[in-house]
């Protein structure tokens, strides 16, 4: 298969690029065979200015560009090209549009951060994003660019880069949408398929110690609903998504205990979680079946600087985030002899290698443990 690029005379002095494929393709839409791709793009048959000669080796440049495109296009067998209302879609659009549905389907967390890849997207298009210019070359482009991308909040944060791990979020998401975008026929086919994740880097992950969450329950914190989630997750190990939307309805008791029953926002998977006494304790008195267990939670910087401020009266100098209380809940586990499996199980987590990051924490704190203790001879 060969594609060239060619013109044909057209009114006023002008030519019309097109380009010729040899031989014929079928179309997409008509079932049809077909030669010829008119690109929108004339050049002057006899160009006068310096302008009009300027257009014409810029807009021959942009008709070579696409016939590379095309090229490589056909030789994987996508075609979607020739269906103008796939090829025009505004991708752009459409991210910011999945970005809204993040909202309503999980969380304002996840919203926000598909509006943060949507964001960079933009910035790294200039604002203009069609469906046929998401190739493997942008996806890979892109992909480079948020390892080095200036923060959007550069100067409240003070950070001039996104994090690395930050990054390698972004970029998770931007894939997600990928495959969102063929499903609904935005895209003909995947150009994400074949380029690869960025791999995270191993972080800090901060904990509590049992002691220092002892302390956290005999102090007073400003939004009772806050201190009680919190406490719930160091207890449970949910996350801060499950435990804002849990419901009456998804709380159980019976014969052999209390328990939830409910659908992980994150991985969508339907869980069983057993609950401590102590655990069940900070749900409060039961109300209807609709109506929220922690009906004044909501995430915000303002509760975040709560939360920070029941630490700080704790004596905890250290910056805890709610999702230390998920971390302090594996790492007591793991500290306290639960088995690694049962771990992984209880924080809903796919696979195990995600629950391993906690090991090496206890073994680290095993070891400066061991330290501590010192003779001399």
């Amino acid at each position: 298969m060969r594609v060239t690029l060619r013109e044909k005379p057209i009114s006023d002095g002008r030519k019309s690029l097109y380009l010729d494929f040899y031989p014929a393709i079928l179309h997409p839409e008509t079932g049809k065979p077909t030669r010829r791709e008119f690109l929108g793009l004339y050049v002057y048959e006899k160009p006068r200015l310096d302008l009009e000669r300027k257009h014409n080796k810029e807009t021959r440049l942009l008709g070579e560009n696409i016939c590379a495109k095309r090229q490589l296009a056909i030789q994987s067998g996508h075609y979607g090209f020739l269906n103008k209302a796939i090829s025009n879609a505004d991708f752009l659009a459409w991210f910011k549009g999945q970005a809204e549905l993040e909202k309503q389907k999980r969380s304002i967390g996840s919203r926000n951060n598909w509006m943060s890849v949507y964001q960079h997207l933009d910035q790294f298009s200039n604002g203009k994003l069609l469906a046929s210019d998401v190739t493997e070359d942008f996806c890979k482009q892109f992909r480079q660019y948020l390892t080095t991308a200036k923060a959007l909040n550069a100067s409240r944060s003070g950070n001039p880069t996104i994090a690395y791990n930050s990054a390698v979020g972004y970029f998770t998401i931007f894939k997600a949408a990928l495959k969102r975008a063929v499903e609904a026929k935005v895209l003909e086919f995947n150009p994400g398929e074949k380029v690869k994740r960025l791999s995270a880097k191993e972080t800090q992950r901060e904990f509590l110690t049992l002691a220092e969450l002892q302390t956290l329950a005999k102090t007073d914190c400003d939004l009772p609903d806050l201190k009680r989630a919190a406490l719930f997750s160091a207890l449970t190990g949910l996350r801060y998504s499950d435990i804002a939307k849990l419901v009456w309805s998804e709380v159980y008791t019976d014969a052999n205990g209390h328990y939830l029953r409910f659908t992980q926002l994150k991985t969508e998977g339907v869980e069983t979680l057993p609950l401590s006494d102590t655990a069940h304790s900070l749900l409060g008195e039961r109300s209807a079946d609709s109506e929220k267990v922690f009906p004044s939670l909501a995430y915000s910087a303002w509760q975040n600087l709560k939360l920070q401020q029941w630490c700080i009266r704790a004596g905890i100098a250290r910056t805890i985030t709610f999702h230390a209380f998920r971390h302090t809940f594996a790492t007591l586990q793991l500290s306290l002899g639960t088995d690694i499996y049962t771990i992984s199980k209880m924080l809903g987590h796919r696979a195990i290698s995600t629950t391993q990051i906690y090991a090496k924490v206890v073994d680290k704190a095993k070891r400066e443990a061991a330290n501590k203790i010192k003779l001399e001879f």
